[in-house]
C-alpha cells in the first residue's frame, strides 16, 4: 500500500548519508547526525524519510555497494524502530534487499530498475511500494547531461515511464505498489524541467501516483541567480511544491520540510476549503 493522505500530498524528507551530495554532502554522514536530522524533519511535517547513501549529483562517482549498505541500513533500522516511515534511495538490489530487512517502507530507484538487473526481482519479492524514476542514461553514474530533443521531453518521459512500469509488473511487482517520478534534473535541461512541470497533469492523470523531486535543483537556483541574488532555492522549491500538490502530485521529495509542508497544506486547503 502506497503511503498517502486524503486530500494532500505526501511529504518526503531527504536524508543524504553521503560525502558529496550537491546540497548537504557530509553533513549527515555520521549515523547519529542523520538520525537527529530525520527526527527534525518528521517534527517539521515529513511523512516519510528518504535515506540515500550514494550521491547522483552532476559529476558524482558511484560508491562501493558495501559502503552504501553500511551507510543506509543502520539509519533505516533505527528510524523503523521509532515508528518512522522510510524509503531507501538506491539503484542496487542488494542495498534494497538489506533495507527491506531493516524495515524500509518504500524502494526509491532513480534508475527505474534499469541500473541493476536484480532490482525488479527484489521489488517483487519484498512486495514493498516502489518509485520508478525516469533517467535516460547509458550508464547510471551522475545526473549531468541532456538527452532530449527540444519539445520532446514530455512524450519521451511518458513513454519511458510506461515501459518501466510494464517491465516492473512483468517481473511481479504489483501495480498498486508502483509510483513514478519524471526525474527532474536528471539528464534534462532547465527547459526540459519546466516543460515537465507545465505538463504535470499528463502524469498525474495516469494510472500511477506521481512523485515530484524538484528540491534545490539547479533550474530553481537559476531563478535567483538571474536577478543577481545569492543562491537560496528553498522558496522556489516551496512554490513548485504548492503547485505540484495542488495539481495532484502524490508526493513531494524535499530538503526543507517545514516550508514545503506549509506549501502542501496551502494546496490542500486551496482544493478543499471546507477543511479549513
Amino acid at each position: 500500500m502506497i503511503l498517502q493522505h486524503p486530500h494532500r500530498a505526501t511529504v518526503m524528507g531527504i536524508v543524504n548519508v553521503t560525502e558529496d551530495s550537491f546540497s548537504d554532502g557530509g553533513r549527515y554522514l555520521d549515523p547519529d547526525a542523520a538520525l537527529r536530522h530525520a527526527r527534525r524533519l518528521v517534527a517539521e511535517g515529513a511523512d516519510i524519510i528518504d535515506v540515500g547513501g550514494e550521491s547522483t549529483r552532476p559529476g558524482a562517482t558511484r560508491v562501493d555497494a558495501a559502503v552504501e549498505r553500511e551507510r543506509v541500513v543502520p539509519v533505516i533500522a533505527a528510524l523503523h524502530a521509532e515508528g518512522i516511515a522510510t524509503s531507501v534511495d538506491t539503484m542496487r538490489a542488494s542495498v534494497a534487499a538489506a533495507a527491506a530487512e531493516a524495515g524500509v517502507d518504500l524502494i526509491n530507484d532513480v534508475s527505474g530498475g534499469l541500473a541493476d538487473p536484480e532490482m525488479r526481482a527484489v521489488m517483487a519479492e519484498t512486495d514493498l511500494p516502489v518509485c520508478l524514476m525516469h533517467w535516460k542514461a547509458a550508464t547510471f553514474g551522475n545526473a549531468s547531461g541532456a538527452a532530449h530533443a527540444p519539445g520532446s521531453v514530455v512524450e519521451d518521459v511518458r513513454r519511458a515511464l510506461a515501459e518501466l512500469t510494464a517491465a516492473a509488473i512483468d517481473a511481479g511487482v504489483r501495480p498498486e505498489n508502483i509510483t513514478v517520478d519524471p526525474g527532474l534534473g536528471f539528464a534534462k535541461t532547465a527547459r526540459d524541467n519546466w516543460e515537465l512541470l507545465h505538463n504535470l497533469h499528463v502524469f498525474t492523470a495516469g494510472e500511477f501516483p506521481v512523485l515530484v523531486g524538484a528540491s534545490r535543483k539547479r533550474f530553481l537556483n537559476a531563478i535567483r541567480l538571474a536577478r543577481g541574488l545569492d543562491s537560496h532555492p528553498d522558496p522556489a522549491t516551496a512554490a513548485v511544491t504548492a503547485i505540484a500538490a495542488q495539481q495532484g502530485a502524490w508526493c513531494v521529495r524535499v530538503h526543507d520540510v517545514a516550508v514545503s509542508r506549509d506549501a502542501v497544506d496551502v494546496a490542500q486547503l486551496w482544493n478543499h476549503p471546507e477543511e479549513s
